[in-house]
């Protein structure tokens, strides 16, 4: 299945994204671990994934989203982007997640990117705003993959996000995309409304016959301004959606990407292994995208590896949910990040300002640690990518 995997990504997509991702994105994330390792070692924790919304702007409303795409927009310029990327790279890393509200509504996300061609993007997008000419763009810079975001069938696609069409107009920008050769994605945020029909093998054929190279399977998260818990997974919906992962790496040509399991099947919390941190639209140095409190601002606090770096709140929400678990403390114990942040001074960073009350109306669930019924990897490569680049890292003892 490997060589068949290895095989589409040569004989569909053009030579530079290709060259661009083998080089920019998989030999300068490897290293950006690397250097991570090394630094835990001296005990300093910096990311070697980041992700930054560069934009609240948005032209759907999705359930479930954290961003306060109602209120007056806050965005990123251009020159505050360009420094948090060199203060970045100084640290060694070279791979960044840009996300939205929607980041193709910013008007400097393509400049941005053409001004670090030394690293590799992740643009998550709902693909609605990509035209030929953008797509013909990301082409010519290389350095970048579209990872478009399908939540369901037409139907639930439309509830889901808030809009009409939704869909469709998905699929026409994916298929820009892979037209254009680029290192094309879809993600899809799993829920009850469309468990039935992202979690199966047909939709991943359906995906790889429409060019797609990878898919990144998320769990749903009921936070913000519209949660919606009543789409949350059931726990045994966990277990088959990780018994689907597992097993679809091992039968189709596409890879597959998921943030909450290791490799031998043990749940894990990104944020909390110190391998990826959030910047938020109005500066916040976050935990993740969807804990939307800081203590330091960038530009305000500096460079954003010292502020990362001494961040006394990032520090202590990460040893916190260590030690409360291997599953997402924001679902499971959402009581425990508003006690840290109230003894770490950490700011709402929102437009609605209603983080800390929203987080006290939570009720706890459970998300992604299976207990006993984990599942290890039955795909030798994904194992080995795993265990060396994405696991534990010292966090859960």
């Amino acid at each position: 299945m490997l060589y068949q995997l290895a095989r589409r990504f040569l004989s569909e997509a053009a030579p530079r994204p290709l060259w661009k991702f083998l080089w920019n994105g998989a030999v300068g994330g490897f290293l950006s671990v690397e250097r991570f390792k090394r630094r835990l070692r001296r005990g300093v924790v910096f990311p070697p994934f980041l992700f930054l919304s560069i934009t609240s702007r948005c032209n759907l409303r999705c359930q479930g989203c954290w961003v306060d795409v109602d209120a007056a927009p806050a965005e990123l310029d251009l020159a505050t982007l360009d420094r948090v990327l060199r203060d970045a790279k100084r640290m060694g890393n070279r791979f960044f997640g840009l996300l939205g509200g929607e980041p193709f509504l910013h008007p400097g996300l393509l400049p941005l990117i053409e001004r670090h061609p030394d690293c590799y993007f992740q643009v998550f997008t709902n693909g609605h705003p990509i035209t030929e000419a953008a797509a013909r763009a990301m082409r010519r810079l290389g350095n970048v993959s579209p990872l478009v975001s399908i939540e369901g069938n037409a139907a639930a696609s439309d509830v889901r996000r808030g809009g009409s069409g939704v869909l469709e107009k998905s699929l026409r920008g994916l298929a820009r995309c892979v037209e254009a050769g680029l290192i094309t994605g879809v993600a899809s945020s799993i829920c009850r409304s469309n468990f039935d029909d992202l979690v199966g093998d047909a939709w991943l054929r359906e995906l790889i016959r429409r060019g797609v190279l990878y898919a990144w399977f998320y769990t749903y998260r009921p936070v913000g301004p519209r949660p919606a818990p009543e789409l949350a997974l059931s726990d045994d919906q966990l277990l088959a959606l990780r018994r689907f992962l597992v097993g679809a790496r091992t039968r189709l040509p596409i890879a597959i990407i998921d943030a909450y399991w290791d490799a031998d099947g043990n749940a894990l919390c990104p944020m909390a292994v110190g391998i990826s941190h959030h910047l938020g639209p109005t500066g916040g140095v976050e935990p993740c995208p969807v804990i939307q409190l800081a203590a330091e601002f960038v530009p305000g606090d500096g460079d954003l590896g010292g502020a990362v770096a001494r961040s006394a709140f990032l520090e202590d929400l990460r040893r916190t949910a260590a030690q409360a678990g291997r599953g997402c403390i924001l679902l499971e114990r959402p009581d425990l990040v508003r006690v840290v942040a109230g003894r770490r001074g950490a700011r709402d960073t929102t437009r609605r300002g209603t983080v800390l009350a929203e987080l006290a109306g939570m009720v706890p669930r459970g998300s992604q640690d299976l207990g006993a019924r984990r599942i290890p990897e039955a795909s030798a490569f994904y194992r080995f990518a795993k265990r060396h680049w994405f696991f534990g890292f010292g966090a859960y003892g």
